[in-house]
């Protein structure tokens, strides 16, 4: 018999739009993996997704697992065989064990001892009676969020309400949460009926004429085509991310797009508040002309087809009115706002109970700003604008408009302050420190929006920390990782290489004046925590693992400075001399762990001119290391690597003479010491 198609669907009361990529995507991967543990051959599969389905389509799937020969090993011939040649109890069990009898037993040498085995012929299983296994896929799928509906004891993204399982043409049994597998889908909720799936292959023609386009990709195609239509009918430019179409494309099953229009009075509002509204509030498209300017129009799609498509445009208008009706009210009032007052307000708003109000937290930037500041050398005109931006960076979190819209924060403050009479840096400074606000965001372009986002950052962090709020597995509730991320993101962008250790230490000797400090290892956790977001950047740069752990696992320094070295060695880690050069670095490292004393290194004691030159060399290259750069660092240490052999050919590191010896451990020690300055270089692994 020829293979079959195999196709699971599982139907299900609407899922969140957010939900379908990570969902669709486990279940392929969790099909595929079954059917590999399960010996089935099998050939392409297609996912298919709409908010009220998953399914998968996998291809020529085998009718059976394969036949397979096993040989098992068991004990040695000398247990195996008695003294009289005959089997042993322990030859007899381990055929048995093996449903076989002792006259399958062979004898294999295995490094010079003969060893008992047995080879099984596995028949290979049915796949039709293995499916039914696809019931635990089903039930064992992870959601961001779970629910339970009824008696059942499942829990589950949302209610399962129908289960499509076929293998050709034979449907396969399993009942889960009440619903028993079957060979019948439904159609559109409104525009189409359930189906019956004579085959696999028929899956998605089948509902596509129940009005179900079940193919994610084609559904954004068909949206795309259809606001591209639209473009060059009305000479639009509609603002399509990639994000909300996305979204959009997982919010519909038969997508229709169709455009609407609101009073042209609310384009006086900012634009932002206008295209929040459509895109964050609505998932509608704003829509453009040609210059760039922002048009009394929007884009949104229909789940259903074309009719009465001018009642569906009417009742979004109207939604949308009362919307921008909202905004243009909180925008007015918020008019009357004075900064003194809004600042005022901020020390009636609990940022944390443990931490404190917004207040406390806007009096701890300014403080870590100044802190900055100082580490920089900033002139006093640098300083006042980031004083200034700092102390107001928060005002708008007490506005009308930031409360409707959340995500607005920073950008209608830096809109407020400018119209308040602030300074054209100071202002866009209140929207630029909450810069970078997701991985592919930019980091502040100004130095002040630069200086405040860091202080702010590291406030949330520390702040956090000191109580106890540490990120564990997917918790990260107040974003720490990605503020830590930020703030190392800042710190290489605008080159800022003073040490990440003493700017912690002052961020923690600020925190405590606020905060009652839970975590009796806070310096040390926020090192480790500040480490793994620069592993974790240097892995998105493809940096080898062991050179990551070499440029992290001395003292957390300058940002800017771990991730050049981090490049130098990555870059250099293919050169010929590369393994010499680490091998007699690491060397020193590792004799200087057996130097227990803190003494320093007396030249009088040198009994030879390879210890004199190993010296000089040190001296030499301490000097460098006090103001050149990570490359000229790489390169005076590459000098070390004959010299280092030169040492110990003649050299005895562990002398008979303690003195000796003591100085010795002191070169080796204070040499370690300049080498690990650049990087841990004896976790490079080099073969």
């Amino acid at each position: 018999m020829s293979n079959r198609h195999l196709l699971l669907e599982i139907g299900l009361e609407e899922m969140p739009a957010r939900f379908i990529r990570g969902s669709i995507q486990q279940l392929e991967d969790r099909v595929l993996a079954w059917l590999d543990e399960n010996g089935i051959e099998h050939g392409g599969l297609t996912t298919f997704s709409t908010p009220r389905r998953l399914a998968v389509l996998v291809q020529d799937v085998a009718e059976s697992q394969k036949d397979k020969e096993e040989e098992s090993k068991g004990p040695s011939k000398k247990i195996a065989l008695d003294e009289d040649g005959n089997w042993s109890k322990a030859a007899l069990g381990f055929s048995r064990s093996q449903g076989m009898s002792p006259d399958d037993i062979y004898f294999k040498e295995i490094k010079g001892t003969e060893y008992a085995h047995i080879k099984r012929f596995i028949k290979g299983e049915q796949t039709v009676n293995l499916l039914p296994g696809l019931k635990d896929i089903v039930t064992n799928l992870h959601f961001p969020n779970h629910m339970r509906w009824g008696s059942h004891s499942l829990r589950f993204v949302r209610p399962i309400r129908w289960l499509l399982a076929l293998f050709g043409r034979e449907v396969i049994p399993f009942t889960t949460a009440g619903v028993t597998a079957g060979n019948k889908t439904r159609g559109h909720r409104f525009l189409g009926d359930d189906v019956v799936i004579e085959q696999p292959q028929e899956y998605e023609e089948a509902l596509k004429g129940r009005f179900v386009i079940a193919d994610a990709e084609k559904r954004k195609q068909m949206i795309l085509s259809q606001i591209k239509e639209l473009e060059k009918d009305q000479q639009w430019v509609v603002l399509m991310e990639e994000d909300l179409l996305e979204e959009v494309t997982n919010l519909v099953e038969f997508p229709t797009a169709f455009y609407g229009t609101f009073d042209e009075k609310y384009l006086d509002l900012p634009e932002e508040v206008l295209i929040t509204s459509m895109k964050t509030h609505q998932r509608y498209f704003p829509v453009k002309d040609a210059e760039g300017r922002l048009l009394p129009y929007f884009v949104s799609v229909r789940n259903g087809g074309r009719d009465h498509l001018e009642t569906v445009a009417r009742g979004n208008e109207k939604v949308l009115r009362a919307r921008l009706a909202d905004a243009e009210f909180f925008y007015e009032e918020d008019q009357k706002l004075d900064i003194r007052e809004a600042l005022k307000k901020l020390e009636t708003i609990v940022y944390h109970e443990k931490i404190g109000t917004l207040s406390e937290k806007v009096n701890r930037i300014q403080k870590i700003t100044r802190v900055l500041c100082d580490m920089l050398k900033l002139p006093d005109r640098e300083r006042r604008l980031a004083e200034r931006a700092a102390a107001i960076s928060k005002f708008d979190l007490v506005t009308n408009m930031v409360d409707e819209f959340p995500e607005l924060q920073g950008v209608m403050g830096e809109k407020y302050a400018r119209q308040k009479g602030e300074e054209e840096t100071v202002a866009r400074a209140v929207h630029e420190h909450y810069q970078p606000r997701h991985s592919k965001d930019d980091i502040p372009e100004s130095i002040t929006g630069a200086l405040v986002g860091v202080a702010d950052k590291l406030d949330t962090i520390v702040s956090a920390f000191a109580i106890g709020l540490i990120p564990t597995g997917s918790q990260d509730p107040y974003a720490l990782r990605r503020n830590a991320t930020g703030v190392v993101q800042i710190l290489v962008g605008k080159n800022w290489n003073f040490s990440l250790n003493e700017l912690l230490q002052q961020v923690i000797d600020i925190t405590k004046e606020d905060v009652q400090v839970s975590n009796e290892t806070l310096m040390e956790s926020l090192q480790q925590f500040f480490k793994l977001r620069i592993k974790h950047l240097l892995q998105e740069q493809q940096v080898r693992y062991d050179i990551i752990e070499a440029v992290i696992g001395g003292e957390l320094a300058g940002a800017p400075d771990i991730m050049e070295k981090a490049r130098i060695l990555n870059s250099h880690r293919n050169d010929d001399d590369f393994k010499e050069t680490i091998e007699s670095l690491s060397r020193v490292m590792n004799i200087a762990k057996k130097s227990d004393q803190e003494n320093d290194i007396d030249p009088t004691l040198f009994e030879n001119k390879e210890e004199e030159e190993l010296y000089k060399e040190y001296k030499k290259i301490a000097e460098l290391f006090s103001d050149a750069g990570a490359e000229h660092h790489f390169s005076a240490l590459k000098t070390l690597t004959p010299v280092i052999s030169a040492y110990f050919d003649h050299t005895m590191v562990m002398a008979e003479n303690d003195k000796v010896k003591d100085n010795r451990l002191a070169q080796m020690r204070k040499l370690s010491e300049l080498i690990g300055s650049f990087a841990m270089v004896n976790e490079i692994q080099v073969k």
